[in-house]
């Protein structure tokens, strides 16, 4: 199997970003990106840890591979330092998996996604390859070993340029869906809370990129591809985090598991799995997103 280009995203954390770059260098993708965000020019001592991280990195490659640097002078923010990393990306493949530096995979994350990257290049519903599950090992068909969603996650994915070309940071795309009510039937009962987190970022200037890049699925019916076990962990929540700073959730450091892609089955039924994706936000909401009776009987779910 081809060996995929990966886009490693770091900031200022030496400890998370070796865990996660020495599953890369298991790997051994034959092209490399690094993205570093600069500074911010009123905490002291991190131009040390960045410089730190990024010495690290470079001096780490220990095989045959074409390495591309980022490294920005001073501090963008999350927002523009991980968008325009991607970005850049994207503008030398056609397509790759990105890793930020908090997201520790399976060393099968990376075959799982290089499979679905081949067997769905062309398939424009398809936008991105999340290495996240959620709620677990889950698949509505156990014959499969992958599904779809309306939602996927961004803790370890990969996409295409095809994709990534629809996402855009500028509010105008927003206020004319927010004006006609377009989302409605794509999000249905979790309409108003997603409504209210796209606000956030486009009109209160939320410092983050993820939702802008969900937004861009979701007004082109985007489907991500989720995997039936999980294959990405977030260890890198606590205080030092940009977002994710709750260290007791139960998102934070999920188990990861193995995913043969020698032996994955095409799946021929490409629409989005209801169960999955009721359970995901009503888990990512914190209880706010309430389930629809009928599938909670359906699928014997919490109460």
């Amino acid at each position: 199997m081809n060996k995929i280009p990966v886009l490693l995203l770091t900031f200022n954390r030496l400890d998370t970003t070796k865990r996660v770059f020495n599953l890369v260098a298991q790997y051994r993708p034959a092209k490399l990106y690094l993205a570093s965000d600069g500074p911010r020019a009123h905490v002291q001592d991190e131009p040390h840890k960045i410089e730190q991280v990024r010495q690290f990195l470079t001096g780490n490659i220990d095989w045959e591979c074409e390495v591309k640097t980022l490294f920005r002078p001073t501090n963008l923010g999350c927002k523009l330092a991980v968008s325009e990393g991607i970005s850049w990306f994207f503008e030398h493949e056609d397509c790759g998996i990105i890793l930020e530096d908090d997201c520790l995979p399976d060393l099968s994350f990376f075959n799982f996604c290089a499979a679905m990257l081949a067997a769905y290049r062309d398939d424009t519903r398809i936008m991105q390859i999340s290495g996240t599950n959620f709620i677990g090992r889950y698949t509505p068909d156990p014959q499969y070993s992958y599904f779809f969603s309306k939602y996927g996650g961004i803790w370890g994915w990969a996409s295409w340029r095809r994709a990534w070309k629809h996402f855009d940071l500028s509010p105008e795309k927003y206020r004319q869906a927010k004006a006609s009510e377009t989302l409605k039937g794509f999000l249905g009962n979790a309409y108003a809370w997603r409504m209210s987190l796209y606000e956030q970022v486009y009109e209160k200037n939320l410092d983050t990129w993820d939702y802008q890049w969900s937004f861009a699925r979701a007004i082109n019916s985007g489907l991500s591809i989720v995997p039936a076990v999980n294959l990405v962990s977030n260890i890198g929540f606590g205080r030092d985090a940009s977002h994710t700073h709750k260290t007791t959730s139960d998102i934070a450091d999920m188990q990861t598991n193995e995913l043969d892609a020698q032996r994955i089955q095409p799946n021929p039924f490409v629409v989005p799995d209801q169960y999955y994706d009721e359970r995901l936000i009503r888990k990512l909401s914190d209880g706010l997103y309430r389930i629809k009776p009928f599938i909670r009987r359906a699928k014997g779910l919490l109460p």
